[in-house]
C-alpha cells in the first residue's frame, strides 16, 4: 500500500540571512526538511555544512534529510550525526560501492538514501536496495536550485516503484528539482512518496499557501 505522500521543502531556496523565519512559517504543513550539502567538488556549488544543519536542529523538530552532494561522504557521516542530521542520502555516482557508507550509517543510527542522477540507470542502485530507508530520484542536474523539471526520469521512478513494490521492500521513492503545481502530480503518478519543493516554496509570495496547494494536488495522486 503506498504510504501517503510528504513534502520536503529544500532550504536551498530559503533566505539564509533569516532562515529560522523561513523555516517556522511552513514548519506545521511540511513532513520534513531536506538539506543540500555541496562541497564545489562532486557538484561545482558549495552550500553548507554541520554549523548550519547544527543550527537548523536547534530551530526546528522537522527530521532532517541531508542530502550530501559530496565527494566522500563516509568522512563527514559522524559530524552529520552530532549535528543532528536524522537521514543522510549519497549519490551512487559519489560511492559506486555504498556498503561502507551504508554500515557507517547504521552503526550511527541514521537512515541512508541512495541517489542517482538523470543519466545514472536504476541498475546502478538496484543491488543496495532492501539497505537504503530512501531512494532519490534527481529530476535536475544536481548543484543549483531552480532548475526545470527533467521530465525523461519519470520511467525511473517506475521502474524503482515496480522494484521497491514486487520485493516488498520498505525503501521511499524521493524526487528532487523542478517540483512545483505542474511536475508533482506526474512523479506521485509515476510512483514517488517524496516531494522535494524549493523555489516553488520558499520563493513564493506566500510560502505556507504555496505547500497547501501542492499537498492539495499530492492528495488528488
Amino acid at each position: 500500500m503506498r504510504t501517503p505522500p510528504r513534502i520536503a521543502p529544500s532550504i536551498l531556496a530559503a533566505d539564509f540571512g533569516h532562515l529560522a523565519d523561513d523555516i517556522n512559517r511552513i514548519a506545521p504543513l511540511v513532513d520534513i526538511l531536506h538539506v543540500d550539502v555541496m562541497d564545489g567538488h562532486f557538484v561545482p556549488n558549495i552550500s553548507l555544512g554541520p554549523p548550519v544543519i547544527s543550527s537548523l536542529r536547534r530551530a526546528t523538530d522537522l527530521y532532517l534529510d541531508c542530502h550530501l552532494m559530496i565527494t566522500d561522504p563516509l568522512t563527514y557521516l559522524e559530524s552529520m550525526k552530532a549535528a543532528g542530521a536524522d537521514g543522510v542520502t549519497v549519490h551512487i555516482e559519489a560511492v559506486p560501492d555504498p556498503t561502507p557508507v551504508i554500515a557507517e550509517a547504521s552503526r550511527l543510527d541514521l537512515d541512508v538514501g541512495l541517489a542517482i542522477n538523470p543519466p545514472t540507470p536504476v541498475s546502478a542502485i538496484e543491488p543496495y536496495l532492501d539497505q537504503a530507508h530512501l531512494v532519490l530520484v534527481m529530476s535536475v542536474h544536481p548543484g543549483f536550485g531552480g532548475q526545470a523539471f527533467i521530465e525523461s526520469v519519470l520511467p525511473k521512478i517506475e521502474e524503482l516503484r515496480e522494484i521497491i513494490d514486487s520485493h516488498a521492500l520498505s525503501a521511499d521513492i524521493e524526487v528532487d528539482g523542478g517540483i512545483d503545481l505542474r511536475t508533482a502530480s506526474p512523479a506521485r503518478e509515476a510512483g514517488a512518496d517524496v516531494f522535494v519543493a524549493g523555489t516553488s516554496v520558499f520563493r513564493a509570495d506566500d510560502p505556507a499557501a504555496a505547500v497547501e496547494e501542492l499537498r492539495t494536488i499530492l492528495n488528488q495522486g
